[in-house]
């Protein structure tokens, strides 16, 4: 009898809950898309830290006499009008965007997300204002109103980052308003509440970690979001200045000699723009599964 209820209760024990790289593993290798983007984004994240050490050429060295010189063996991408070697500038431009775009997107989702916690918690006039306020900023068009702040403050990184950021807070604000107001009254809360923690402390401790499963999606999407915008402010003048390496400036300079055959000009950082932004939103999905706590079973 004692050896059968030993092995009843071996059977019924729990399983053990995966370590979270296990899991990561898991969802990476249950999602092909997802494992597909986690890889492109990781050659991408390792060209960015190596960039200064694998680009060929100096990204900013001119040499006319090859000027605008198609794809060869000592050239692989080409020359631009400079002579400059187009994928060593490429490469160094990785790390620019993406210090940009992580920058900008962190930024804005750590003011937004917990701003908006905040408010769905306290609710009252706090609420209303900041809610108001958000749907007089998403009035606008967004890229509009991030090329008057960067021409207001000056075109330097730190006011790109800056304005990328603002154009991105009302998604986070409202996101997470919306999830913590539909949260705030469950028994879990209710539970924090009398076990005596005050209100910072059940909005951070618990509530605002049981949405960012809901809202990783939205970071996906706005890393994607803040590398176009970034060179969108380049492409009109008004992002990065030359002849520092950056997407959105490589595609404007090339747009110029596009009606002279010069395709690489535009065709190496527009490849390399959209395989970034791709990756970010196919990304979205796994991030989702790798957050939530209810998929580490």
């Amino acid at each position: 009898m004692s050896a059968s209820t030993h092995d009843l209760g071996q059977q019924v024990a729990p399983a053990r809950r995966p370590s979270m790289f296990g899991h990561i593993g898991w969802v990476i290798s249950s999602n092909p898309v997802t494992a597909i983007a986690a890889g492109g984004l990781t050659l991408i994240g390792l060209i960015a830290i190596a960039a200064p050490w694998i680009a060929p050429y100096d990204p900013i060295a001119s040499n006319v006499a090859i000027a605008l010189k198609g794809p060869s063996a000592a050239h692989w991408a080409g020359t631009d009008q400079l002579g400059r070697d187009v994928l060593s500038r490429t490469i160094v431009a990785t790390r620019l965007d993406l210090l940009i775009a992580v920058s900008a997107t962190f930024l804005s989702f750590g003011i937004g997300a917990t701003t908006g916690a905040i408010c769905g918690y306290v609710g009252g006039n706090l609420d209303r204002v900041v809610g108001r306020l958000t749907d007089v900023l998403m009035a606008f068009p967004l890229f509009v109103f991030a090329m008057a702040l960067v021409a207001a403050l000056g075109n330097r990184m730190e006011n790109i980052i800056i304005a990328t950021a603002c154009i991105n807070l009302p998604f986070y604000i409202r996101f997470a308003r919306a999830e913590v107001n539909v949260r705030r009254n469950l028994g879990w809360v209710e539970s924090a509440r009398i076990c005596g923690d005050g209100p910072a402390s059940v909005v951070l401790r618990f509530l605002l970690p049981n949405v960012l499963p809901a809202m990783a999606i939205q970071v996906s999407l706005n890393l994607g979001w803040a590398i176009l915008n970034a060179a969108g402010l380049s492409f009109i003048g008004l992002g990065v200045q030359a002849p520092t390496p950056e997407w959105g400036i490589m595609v404007a300079e090339g747009a110029r000699f596009i009606s002279n055959g010069c395709w690489w000009l535009i065709a190496v950082p527009g490849a390399a723009l959209m395989m970034t932004v791709l990756c970010f939103n196919l990304l979205g999905d796994g991030l989702r599964d790798i957050l939530d706590p209810r998929m580490r079973t």
